[in-house]
């Protein structure tokens, strides 16, 4: 049995990922704040901001693993773009917020999910949700550019430090390209003044030029099926493949 866990599974990319995985008979977990009622999904609720919590929310989602698991795939999906702003004009307490969902608690999950499986001998892999924000400074998204740039520079640590290991965890983190989502109505929400690409944005959803989440899920399941992570290398672009 191949199991997956997917968080941010209550919409977008990771709904697509729990719906068509669970379609294929795998074996998957999902969590995220707002219910999921995918058929064949185990649903977990949880707030990924109470990072005091991920931890114990690691070791319950282990526990709910078969027995005849030959696999496991952790994947850190959910993510949020606000604040949208110039740094100097934005709250910390929505930057506390951002940092934690989109980079401590990956941080945290792909930590407990590494320490709890290091004597498992099956396959292990860590797929983080990064965006070409982490490897391109855009004005209007500190806080998001840190976060995804932390999160590229965290997998190529984790790469280098699983040569070692006796069962190694395969880690990627990838660009998903650029995706019709909740995350796009966001940023088409905002005002030219805090992003001033927002018209470029707006031209993406005009013009047809945004993936669906349907084909950028069944893209990254093609590329954790046929694709060798080491091969590929920790910092990766779904559209080079």
């Amino acid at each position: 049995m191949n199991a997956y866990i997917i968080t941010g599974v209550s919409k977008g990319i990771g709904l697509e990922l729990a719906k068509q995985l669970s379609e294929e008979g795998h074996f998957v977990i999902g969590a995220a704040r707002t219910p999921s009622e995918l058929d064949g999904v185990n649903f977990i609720r949880a707030d990924l901001s109470e990072t005091e919590k991920l931890e114990a929310l690691m070791d319950e989602i282990i526990a709910l693993m078969p027995q005849d698991t030959v696999s496991l795939t952790l994947i850190n999906n959910a993510g949020m773009v606000d604040p949208i702003g110039f740094i100097g004009n934005v709250h910390a307490v929505e930057m506390t917020k951002a940092i934690a969902v989109n980079l401590t608690a990956p941080l945290i999950l792909s930590t407990a999910f590494i320490s709890v499986l290091k004597n498992f001998e099956g396959v292990k892999r860590i797929v983080n949700i990064s965006s070409g924000a982490g490897r391109n400074a855009y004005e209007g998204w500190g806080t998001y550019c840190a976060t995804k740039a932390g999160l590229d520079h965290f997998s190529r640590v984790v790469a280098l430090e699983q040569e070692s290991a006796a069962y190694p965890v395969d880690i990627v983190s990838i660009a998903p390209g650029i995706i019709d989502t909740g995350m796009q109505e966001t940023i088409r929400g905002s005002k030219e003044e805090a992003f001033p690409l927002l018209n470029r944005f707006i031209d993406y959803k005009e013009k047809g030029l945004l993936s669906s989440a349907e084909q950028t899920a069944g893209q990254l399941i093609a590329f954790m099926e046929n694709i060798d992570f080491k091969t590929a290398g920790p910092i990766a672009d779904l559209r080079d493949f």
